[in-house]
């Protein structure tokens, strides 16, 4: 059988830490990379194109013309599974808001190509050959990758994801490979396991760090807020939105609910939409505080480069003992400042 989009690929499902082997057995451990999930079909035969697929089933390859003329080194019947990033050299880093322009826009994709040029990290091949791969083990599949990077001597801009056995290695991967722009965490898979398109079957475990920021509104109400939204001031010293809470547990509402006021008049936020989650239309129903209470929150590594958390931040606690002064300022990224 030959797999045609669309494919669902295998899902990762969240996790604090490393499943023990005796849950799945031998493990396997990839860099998990900030960018878009896509799957790459080469033709099963003439005159058929490079197609690449989103998660959820869009075709995209009119968006990236660089990536799909690159494609000619790989052999046909082939469908990889992976992550698309884009490098914006103009800052030096790898760049998920330069992806999603170059994703979103349906016009002048050369010159975008030109700009902010792709790349995409292979970790999985779901096709060879034009023989399906799919109830092979991982452990098969790896090795079957890794020849195909090999014996096609492929570089830029085909990446192998790097793979560890090896818990240490994972770990400080995890601890120090998270430093680096658009590397957020691990992924964690069973050697023994085949790819079951749907299935959350894997593990991703993104780095989170403890850092401050300052709440300037909340969800639900004074008394019992639901969500928190932080701010950070910036250079000139306006306070700029940087993200949201999951929703409290009911002893932190309770804690910060005994301490929040009512914003004054003049509130830096007045006027001010806050989208539900990063990037949707769909706008939190926001209460305006004072803003002078300090969180403390645990926060992952996806961040824009504005300085705006992507994911949703975990309360932990007030900082009572400091003040809006000693929180990192806007675009500083989730480093610890107070003490």
């Amino acid at each position: 059988m030959v797999l045609r989009p669309p494919v669902e690929p295998m899902l990762a499902q969240a996790a604090e830490s490393v499943p023990g082997p005796g849950v799945l057995g031998p493990l396997a451990f990839e860099q998990k990379f900030d960018g878009h999930r896509v799957l790459l079909f080469t033709p099963a035969g003439p005159g058929g194109r490079v197609l690449l697929q989103t998660r959820r089933g869009s075709l995209i390859q009119d968006r990236f013309p660089d990536l799909v003329a690159a494609a000619e080194q790989l052999p046909d019947g082939l469908v990889l599974d992976g992550e698309l990033l884009v490098w914006d050299a103009e800052a030096g880093r790898l760049s998920f808001e330069a992806l999603q322009r170059r994703a979103a826009a349906r016009r002048g994709a050369p010159a975008l190509a030109a700009r902010w040029p792709a790349y995409y990290v292979a970790f999985d091949v779901l096709q060879q050959d034009g023989q399906e791969q799919l109830n092979r083990p991982y452990a098969e599949r790896r090795a079957r990758l890794e020849d195909l990077f090999t014996d096609q001597r492929l570089t830029a801009p085909w990446t192998l994801c790097p793979m560890t056995t090896d818990l240490a290695k994972a770990r400080e991967w995890l601890e120090s490979w998270t430093d680096v722009s658009g590397v957020e965490g691990i992924v964690v898979k069973a050697m023994n396991q085949p790819y079951r398109p749907s299935y959350g079957g894997w593990y991703k475990i993104r780095r989170r760090d403890t850092t401050e920021a300052i709440i300037g509104a909340i969800t639900g109400t004074l008394t019992h807020p639901q969500l928190l939204i932080l701010g950070r001031h910036d250079t000139h010293g306006r306070l700029r939105a940087v993200g949201r809470t999951v929703p409290l547990r009911p002893e932190q509402s309770r804690q910060v609910g005994e301490h929040l006021a009512a914003a004054d008049g003049g509130h830096p936020w007045e006027g001010v939409r806050f989208a539900a989650t990063w990037g949707s239309r769909d706008a939190l129903d926001a209460i305006l505080v004072r803003p002078d209470l300090v969180a403390e929150i645990s926060a992952d590594r996806a961040i824009d480069r504005g300085g705006v958390f992507r994911h949703p931040l975990r309360f932990k606690r007030l900082r009572l003992d400091v003040t809006t002064e000693d929180v990192p300022r806007f675009g500083q990224g989730p480093t610890a400042a107070a003490g």
